[in-house]
């Protein structure tokens, strides 16, 4: 599994994965049951929307045709890409 997108909210993510589903490709939201541990407060970097190896390319460019609320920023790995936008190859 290979992370395609870190969202900052619920919407986001739900709007990811059902862009990639839309595609036909699988998609997963990790760290949605955690947003309600820390009560009132925001939790970032907790919200993962994951597709298989194989699909990620692909996913990759699904997301980045996306209305979301922030653009690529850097170059980062996809492990580690706290901003909640498409993470770049």
């Amino acid at each position: 599994m290979r992370v395609v997108y870190l969202a900052d909210n619920l919407f986001d993510a739900h709007m990811v994965k059902h862009a990639l589903e839309d595609a036909g490709l699988p998609a997963f939201v990790f760290g949605e049951s955690l947003m309600g541990g820390m009560g009132e407060l925001p939790l970032f970097g907790v919200l993962r929307v994951c597709v298989p190896d194989p699909a990620w390319p692909e996913a990759q460019d699904v997301v980045a045709r996306l209305p979301l609320s922030k653009p690529p920023e850097g170059d980062a790995s996809a492990a580690d890409s706290p901003e909640g936008h498409p993470l770049p190859a």
